[in-house]
Parts: structure tokens; sequence; C-alpha cells
């Protein structure tokens, strides 16, 4: 474990640093499959993990490796799972599952050029879409996105705490890039973080309903062993965990699935503004994509074109009141993003024509740079050509 008295000065890649976050966060379970770009997690959660007592195994696919993560979160662990493009697909019905179940998990997924098998090491953001809907059925969706290597170690933390506060899957949503480039870290302290466990019951077994929410929507969760007896199924149930076959309690299970995440919106989502106040075109661009726009902001502004930047910190739920906020006084926002076009889409719907809302997109498996983003930036101004 770092302490206060260990070298916190580090060389990471992003995927390095999300090891440390899970260790630092507390996670003691990893099952996975190895898949690029996303390897290095396994490999260093693979050495890590016994040194902390935890446990770590390589399943024989994707799927099984979600389930694994599940059982181990219901045995009392901090669980957490990664991968890539085609296994991150495979994953969806047992994220299903765990969301309709309320099992805290962490799934990391560094994005790569697909679809299909595409190209394995070569960066796209091509799941920002799949994070929120990917699974069937109206359930609750929180996907973070890093843009460095030190962030990239915050958000891990912060995921597997807001798993466990929430009883739900959460999504770390890296990029080819953010995995594999290398930074200088200086990380903090483990002791020092803030770290959430999950609530366990106080009343008596024999009083206790697995399902039925605190005064936060959330239910308390025992381990299995801790002498609760409870029923998993991801049938709609009831209080009790059985299934009831009631549309009724449909309704209910639903809305409040739901409204546990909804009604914390303003404290998850996060946002960076950097020079938004007086903006008149602002850039939105999340993950290694954001490092360019923030490079195309200080440029422009040379020129004298009043350009910002907003990066989604969280992709779920999408930073609303930051939105609003440079709304009001952006004429154009440009949403650069390496896809055609998923982002922009949720952009669009909350802007709701307050602003002229344009695309970016590149899709050769090379990042957006910063001249892109000031040449589009001018084609909407009429500002003239790069200097």
């Amino acid at each position: 474990m770092l302490t206060k008295t260990e070298r916190k000065v580090r060389l990471l890649s992003g995927n390095e640093a999300c090891v440390y976050g899970a260790l630092a966060a507390g996670v003691r379970f990893f099952a996975g499959y190895p898949i690029t770009p996303s390897t290095e997690i396994a490999e260093g959660l693979a050495e890590e993990l016994p040194k902390y007592g935890g446990k770590f195994i390589q399943m024989e696919d994707e799927i099984a490796s979600m389930a694994a993560i599940i059982g181990a979160s219901l045995a009392g662990l901090k669980s957490m799972t990664a991968t890539s493009g085609p296994g991150f697909s495979l994953k969806q019905e047992n994220i299903g599952f765990a969301a309709m179940t309320e099992i805290p998990c962490v799934i990391v997924n560094v994005q790569r050029y697909g679809p299909s098998t595409g190209l394995p090491t070569s960066p796209a953001q091509g799941e920002i879409m799949q994070a929120r809907w990917g699974t069937h059925g109206d359930h609750p969706a929180i996907a973070v996105m890093p843009s460095s290597v030190r962030e990239t170690f915050d958000l891990t933390v912060k995921a597997v705490n807001l798993a466990e506060e929430l009883r739900t899957p959460v999504i770390v949503l890296l990029d080819e890039v953010v995995g594999h480039m290398r930074e200088r870290v200086e990380l903090p302290s483990f002791e020092d973080l803030p770290i959430v466990d999950r609530t366990k019951p106080t009343c008596s077994p024999q009083e206790f309903l697995p399902y039925k929410p605190g005064p936060n929507l959330v239910p308390p969760l025992p381990a299995y062993g801790d002498g609760y007896r409870f029923h998993v199924s991801g049938l709609v149930h009831d209080e009790t965990g059985f299934p009831s076959g009631k549309g009724s309690d449909g309704d209910a299970s639903i809305r409040r699935l739901l409204a546990k995440v909804e009604k914390r919106q303003p404290a998850i989502a996060q946002a960076e503004l950097y020079r938004t106040k007086d903006a008149e075109v602002v850039v939105i661009a999340a993950g290694s994509v954001g490092r360019s726009a923030r490079a195309a902001v200080k440029e422009a502004r040379s020129q004298g074109i009043k350009l910002g930047l907003l990066r989604p910190i969280t992709a779920w739920p999408f930073p609303a009141e930051a939105l609003d906020s440079i709304s009001e006084t952006a004429s154009t926002i440009i949403v650069a993003e390496m896809n055609m076009g998923q982002m922009i889409l949720e952009v669009e719907r909350l802007v709701a024509g307050r602003a002229q809302v344009v695309g970016l997109n590149r899709i050769d498996a090379e990042l957006i740079t910063p001249e892109e983003i000031i040449i589009r930036t001018q084609e909407v101004t009429g500002s003239g050509s790069v200097h």
C-alpha cells in the first residue's frame, strides 16, 4: 500500500494508473480475459492483488469474467474487470444483470477502433453510446472518461466509490491513447483518499428485506456468509428479492433504479471548463481528444478567436449543468470525437436549439489534432486560415 513515507512520483501509463486506483479504492478481486489495449490492467492486478490479500483469476471469456466479478461482489469483495471492443459487447448482458440486481462492480473499457475486431491497437471513441445503452431495457448508467494518467487513477477510485455507494455497475471509459501513454504523476497516499464502502444491514436477519431501499433509495447489501439469507434474480422482484411477475413491481423497481442515480446527478456529473466565460465558440471533447482541444483553445486565442473548451469527465450522466452554462453565451458548439457522431446526439438534445451544434469526426485510427479543431473553428466563424 502506498503510504505517506513512500515515493509518490511515478512514470505510469493510464492502464497502470488504473491498477493503482483500483487498489487504492479497495478492489480485491479481478476477473478478466486478455484483450488489447486493456491487457496491462489484468497483468498489473495479477501481480499486485496478492500483495493486498486480493484474488486475480483469468476466465475463459468476457462473459464469464463479468459473471465472476458479480459473484465476488456478492461475496463481499470490491470487484473489477477490464476489456475492450468485442469484449465490452460480450459483457453487456451481465452488466444489465448487475444493474437489475444492484450488484456493485466496475468495468474498465479501453476503447479501440471498431466495430468487430477492427484495429486492436488504434484509438477510437466508439462506445460512448454503448456505455449508456449497451444492455437492454431501462437501466441506470454511470461512465467516467479520463484524459490523463493521473485522472485515470482518480476516476478509477471514483468509479469504485460510486459503485459501492449506489449498488450499481460503473464504467471507466478510457481510450487507447490514454491507456497506453505514459506521464509523470504524483499519486496520493492511499490512506488519505476518501473511500466509500457499501452499506450493510443493521436489522436482524429475520427482519431483513434485501431490496427494501434505505432513505437514499439504495438497499443495504450484506455479503453471502454474513448470516443474511437473500435471493438474487434478474427477473422483476419485490423487496424480498423473489420474482413477483407483477408489472407494478417492475415499475417501482425500474423507477427507483433510475432515481438513485438521477437524484445524485449534480454530485456525480463532472466537466472541465476552460476559457468559456467569454467564448463565442466552445469545443466539447472528452478523453484524449480533450487534450488536443485544450491545445487548440490556446492557439485559437493567440489568433484572436474566442474559443473555449468543455471537457466531459463523466460521459454519463452527461454534465448538463456545465453545458447550460456555455450554451447561454456561445453561438456555436463543436463536438470533436473519434467516431461518426455519438456524444453530439446528447449535446444536441440538451442544447435544444439554443446554439448551433456541429461535429468534428475522425475515424481513421488517428487522433483529432489541435490544427483540425482550429480549422473547424475558423470554418464556423469565418475567421480565416491557420497561421
